[in-house]
């Protein structure tokens, strides 16, 4: 794979060698500087012409496609035939220039579905007889009873059958604070243990785990995606019959070769060819300055006929962590200050990301570290127990304070309640069996997000949210932001189905998300834009844009920036056939010769790429 990389770069770097000298070769022919016999321009002919008529025989002898390079192949062959060897040699560097524009916006090899592989466990802990051991993960059958340690990766699907823990399932669905989970719940492959060791019954194993179907679909998934084509070559076929015909009746009705040929020069489409890839570098350059990296070649021209962008809920439209959004104390003794000191004590030494959350926030609150627990515990799944000055502190949720017996008021369940519908998560604190206070949590929106929705919509684009979150949760996230259609509890082949029902509705849909579960879906989508900086790198891998740093309120910009490539493109494109067709016409009465023609059409390529370049300094207004 490195071999191949490490080929492309130094084919690029040769080709751009080639140019360089073939540009020097015309300047000498047209000035006649040349010491030697021979013309100059033969230099760019052979570096650059001989590549372009390899690709026209191959692409004409082996497959009958009919490209612009058999235009171009004939107009560089028939300069030849006349003499025009300064014409030749600029007809073949001129495209030369384009394609190699082409390859350099064209997509890349991305390694995604190598890393998704990489995340697949190479073994399983069976215990067969109460006896472990350690098998490959392709060897376990449905059926067999696996052991999983903290901190290791689960091999296959299956459900637990003893011990509780926390399940890390942001491979599946996107979210930053792991799932408890109790015997009878069920586990995904690739997801890892958080805590305790537990034991689970295999359930769906090898192929048919999540983790390898999530593969599966991850290669299949762009397949459906339109090959989009230059339009040079789209239209190569009328262009080569028209130039041909237009080329052999001037012949006959004047009996002048030199017309003919200049007919076939001046037809030869460098500024049609110039026209798509030149506007795509300027509008992908404009786009970087922005902090946005644009991937493929392609991106900009499919994202100009986007009509409805689904968001991605944890790191995409938040921030992707928990922060404490409220403490409410309900001691009168105790003030939420102290309830909060005693919380971050208890969690000192948590390895939760909830209790983690609890703990920095009292730092940055304080600038002091919490009081050391003379007494810890963990409660796999559920919380933790600490002694701190005499006292038992609990910290958890509400299923750890059931087991320890700990009555919850009705009070305090129905402040919770009202906390959860609002997407928030709870943590439960009790003093010597005493439920004192609650702590919310809750990913923070980005700035400006409802701002940012309102300017899609009114760009004509519309919006939806795809999350692996809860209804209660995503359905607050959506009203805040001003997202109308909410999928929750999706995993990743879920959010691929939402993706294809509107797609079978002939809606081009961009996905933006930033997590591996929004890997199969960013694939999938007519394009897909990855969170550059929070991103996975599976996601970034998948997508087609990245934002470099998160910045979401660039969106508006991005899709206006699209259209105006877009916009570009097309005028170039009437410029440079609305000047082909003048040109013929100029030749065919004979005002043109080839080497004038070469020079009218090469400046009209000229123009195109002055006019792309203006992308470059572009700013909505």
């Amino acid at each position: 794979m490195e071999s191949v990389k490490i080929f492309d770069k130094n084919k690029e770097k040769r080709d751009i060698f080639f140019l360089i000298i073939s540009a020097i070769s015309l300047i000498i022919s047209f000035f006649h500087l040349s010491i030697f016999s021979v013309d100059a321009a033969w230099v760019a002919i052979i570096f650059c012409g001989i590549p372009i008529l390899k690709d026209a025989a191959i692409g004409l002898f082996t497959k009958f496609d009919i490209k612009a390079d058999l235009l171009v192949s004939l107009a560089l062959v028939a300069s030849i035939f006349i003499g025009e060897i300064f014409a030749a040699g600029e007809i073949a560097f001129i495209m030369a220039v384009g394609s190699l524009l082409e390859e350099r916006t064209g997509a890349k090899a991305r390694a995604g579905i190598e890393k998704l592989i990489h995340l697949t466990p190479m073994t399983a802990r069976v215990i067969n007889d109460g006896v472990e051991s350690v098998i490959s993960a392709e060897k376990v059958q449905v059926g067999d009873k696996l052991r999983v340690l903290a901190g290791e990766t689960i091999a296959v699907d299956g459900i637990i059958v003893s011990g509780q823990t926390s399940i890390d399932q942001s491979v599946m669905t996107g979210e930053s604070l792991p799932i408890d989970k109790e015997v009878g719940d069920e586990v995904f492959s690739g997801t890892v243990n958080q805590f305790g060791p537990f034991d689970m019954k295999a359930v769906r194993v090898g192929q048919d785990s999540s983790l390898q179907r999530m593969i599966r679909l991850v290669k299949s998934a762009d397949a459906d995606k339109a090959e989009i084509v230059g339009i040079a070559d789209r239209w190569a076929t009328w262009i080569v019959v028209i130039a041909l015909m237009s080329a052999v009746i001037t012949w006959f009705f004047t009996k002048e070769i030199i017309r003919s040929v200049t007919i076939l020069v001046v037809f030869c489409p460098c500024a049609l060819i110039l026209a798509t890839p030149t506007a795509i570098m300027a509008g992908i350059g404009n786009a970087a300055t922005h902090g946005i990296l644009v991937k493929e070649g392609d991106a900009l021209e499919r994202l100009a006929k986007v009509t409805r962008i689904a968001f991605d809920k944890t790191g995409t439209l938040t921030y992707g962590r928990p922060f404490v959004v409220d403490i409410v104390s309900f001691k009168k003794d105790i003030t939420p200050d102290e309830l909060l000191s005693l919380a971050a004590s208890a969690e000192l030494r948590s390895e939760h990301p909830l209790g983690k959350t609890v703990v920095k926030y009292f730092k940055s609150k304080f600038n002091t570290l919490p009081q050391e627990p003379s007494s810890f515990q963990i409660i796999a799944g559920h919380g933790v127990s600490a002694k701190i000055c005499n006292q038992t502190i609990i910290s958890g949720n509400e299923q750890l304070l059931k087991e320890c017996s700990i009555d919850i008021p009705q009070e305090i369940l129905s402040a919770a309640e009202k906390y959860k519908n609002n997407g928030c998560t709870i943590i439960y604190v009790a003093i010597d069996n005493w439920v004192a206070g609650i702590i919310a949590f809750s990913d923070i929106l980005r700035n400006n997000l409802a701002v940012t929705i309102e300017s899609i919509n009114k760009i004509g684009v519309k919006s939806l949210l795809l999350t692996g979150d809860n209804e209660q949760a995503a359905n607050h996230i959506a009203k805040t932001a001003g997202i109308p259609d909410v999928y929750a509890n999706c995993l990743p082949e879920d959010k691929m189905l939402a993706i294809e029902q509107y797609q079978k509705k002939n809606e081009f849909i961009c996905m933006i998300g930033d997590g591996i579960n929004d890997a199969l879906a960013l694939k999938k989508a007519y394009i897909g834009i990855a969170m550059g900086s929070i991103g996975s790198d599976i996601a970034i891998d998948a997508a087609d844009i990245a934002l470099v740093n998160d910045n979401i309120d660039s969106i508006p910009y991005l899709l206006l920036l699209s259209r105006k490539v877009m916009k570009t493109i097309k005028i170039n494109l009437t410029f440079s056939m609305g000047l082909n067709f003048v040109s013929i016409i100029l030749a065919m009465a004979g005002i043109l010769n080839p080497v004038i023609g070469a020079l009218l059409h090469n400046a009209g390529s000229v123009l195109v790429v002055i006019n792309s370049s203006l992308l470059l300094k572009w700013r909505n207004k």
